[in-house]
């Protein structure tokens, strides 16, 4: 009798190649699917025997878009995480991490994640800084030589996503310009992600042009459309589940060119809520069909990274696959990879990360003496009133506004408070050039209180605004004694906090109390009346000088359309 090491019986198999659901026992040998026995009588020696008793089997998720460090945690704990949620794969893109290291960070990235339960693999960075030192300082930078060496790594299957996208398209000399030369040269037909919000007719055919053909951002429906037309492979994020291209897709029979991805995943949610399960459930629940739903998390992704030992549960795939109660209802009993267990609802428990970073990353926020007197807004205007440009923030959207806003002045220092503003700062905390950047912030915000952190995208300098300068102070103090995390102030007291002493980004915890220290801190945002769908990520975003219109770092101002720093006030 011939020797399986697994032997799954009875269960209503996906059969990615029908897009539907079949009875049939499926055997697993040295790690990959042997065979699909439709008719169920074939007889094995089994290692293993697992009787799913009628459940529905579908392969492994595959997640290609997404970012670990959004999750603020570590990636072995985030493998473990995701696994229960049936993730078997993901493509993570580690620019965050490089912002703050640079290649020792990515290469760092892939060592931490070599005890996860499932396969991570990694992008390129190809956008770090995300702008240029004229606009942002940060403590790694990935040029062309960088990129090149990465591209040798074991666990790279991609370039991650090119975020400068309206430079690129323009006559320029970018160090991502001069990679896609040479890989149009050197390996053609590499799989390029893109990052191009809006970009339509002429402007998107030179974006594709240059071989860049996956985008994940929010479109509208014309924006969409033109992707897909154009051959671009488009990834679906939570918030671009909308009726309008959920139809489009359905009524155009486009499964082949789009999946499901998570992009961003912080820790509180992927603790209460679930990973690319979450986002394919939701999907289904606005009527996209559930057999497609399955495709476009498993096969399709797997196409797309020319990851093709995965995906399907076919003779000589990797046997990686998840048990459900209802398909419609992802929500697994177990999940294997390589044909073994890897998590189980019986035997669930949290894991802590095993691998230690090299001790300097956990010696990352380093600032020069900073006191009171940093706290005051100067200038050299004789005026006794100023017109201040103010980052406006909105309660559904990252995307800022600048509002226009006077201020008296005294003894050439602005008097803000009572301007219905909060003073914003940004200090340069990679030990560079001990820059600060002064700004305000309002509308959506918080209204009262302190808030800092040093997870501020990309270039994750450290980021503090507030009503009162003397909590201000305290919150950079303490953020500094972390080394790194973010919390709020009011009165001289603390009122939450999560430690983040990897690189000022990640914590080195477990998801469960990375996730309640989050939680506290989004809660106490929302008590001191921040409004928004997101609140963290609102703030992360504050000082993304590639999303518009209005954002602050260390250089000050930043016109995300002129891309240049502007002055505070204006003459």
């Amino acid at each position: 009798m011939e020797s399986v090491s697994l032997l799954i019986k009875n269960a209503k198999v996906f059969n990615t190649y029908l897009k539907k659901f079949i009875p049939a026992d499926v055997s697993v040998k040295d790690g990959r699917f042997y065979y699909i026995d439709r008719k169920q009588e074939t007889a094995f020696q089994a290692e293993a025997l697992l009787d799913a008793g009628g459940k529905y089997m579908i392969p492994g998720l595959i997640d290609i878009h997404m970012h670990i460090e959004s999750s603020m945690l570590t990636p072995e704990p985030f493998g473990n995480c995701v696994a229960a949620c049936g993730v078997t794969t993901i493509v993570s893109e580690p620019h965050e991490m490089a912002n703050v290291k640079g290649t020792r960070g990515v290469l760092e990235m892939i060592s931490a994640a070599k005890n996860a339960p499932i396969d991570i693999f990694y992008g390129i960075p190809s956008s770090v800084p995300s702008t240029d030192e004229r606009l942002e300082t940060t403590g790694g930078i990935i040029d062309c030589s960088a990129m090149k060496h990465l591209l040798s790594e074991d666990d790279v299957v991609c370039v991650g996503e090119i975020m400068n996208y309206r430079q690129i398209i323009r006559e320029n000399d970018l160090e991502i310009t001069k990679f896609l030369r040479y890989l149009r040269e050197e390996h053609p037909g590499y799989v390029i992600e893109g990052h191009c919000p809006s970009l339509l007719d002429l402007d998107l055919a030179r974006f594709l042009y240059l071989g860049i053909d996956g985008d994940h951002t929010e479109h509208t429906l014309e924006e969409v459309k033109q992707r897909i037309e154009n051959g671009m492979f488009f990834e679906i994020q939570d918030k671009m589940l909308l009726p309008e291209v959920l139809q489009y897709i359905r009524e155009n029979q486009l499964y082949e060119y789009c999946g499901f991805v998570t992009d961003d995943t912080m820790a509180d949610v992927l603790y209460e809520k679930g990973h690319l399960n979450h986002v394919v459930q939701k999907a289904v629940e606005a009527g996209f069909p559930m057999e497609m739903a399955v495709y476009c998390a498993t096969y399709t992704p797997a196409r797309r990274m020319h990851l093709y030992d995965r995906g399907a549960i076919a003779p000589g795939k990797l046997a990686d696959f998840v048990l459900l109660e209802d398909p419609a209802v992802l929500s697994p009993l177990c999940v294997y990879k390589n044909g073994v267990q890897i998590f189980s609802r019986k035997n669930r428990r949290e894991q802590q990360a095993s691998y230690r970073f090299p001790e300097d990353f956990y010696q990352s926020v380093c600032l020069p003496q900073v006191t009171l007197a940093d706290f005051r807004v100067r200038t050299d205007s004789d005026k006794e009133e100023v017109t201040v440009r103010v980052i406006e923030i909105h309660p559904d959207r990252t995307q800022t506004t600048e509002k226009l806003v006077t201020m008296p002045v005294k003894d050439h220092v602005l008097e803000w408070k009572g301007s219905g503003c909060l003073l914003a700062m940004v200090l340069e905390r990679h030990g560079k050039n001990g820059n600060i950047g002064y700004g305000f912030i309002t509308g959506s915000c918080l209204k009262k209180g302190t808030v800092a952190a040093t997870y501020f995208h990309d270039h994750h300098n450290l980021f503090v605004a507030g009503d009162n300068p003397e909590d201000m102070l305290l919150a950079v103090r303490r953020i500094q004694e972390l080394q790194g995390g973010c919390l709020t102030v009011k009165d001289g007291r603390i009122l939450a906090e999560l430690p983040l002493p990897v690189c000022g980004i990640l914590s080195d915890r477990g998801v469960e109390e990375a996730a309640l220290g989050l939680k506290a801190v989004r809660e106490s945002l929302e008590e001191l009346g921040y409004r928004h769908g997101n609140p963290i990520m609102s703030l992360g975003t504050l000082g993304l000088p590639v999303s518009p219109a209005l954002k602050l770092t260390d250089m000050g101002l930043v016109d995300v359309k002129k891309s240049a720093v502007v002055p505070l006030i204006v003459e």
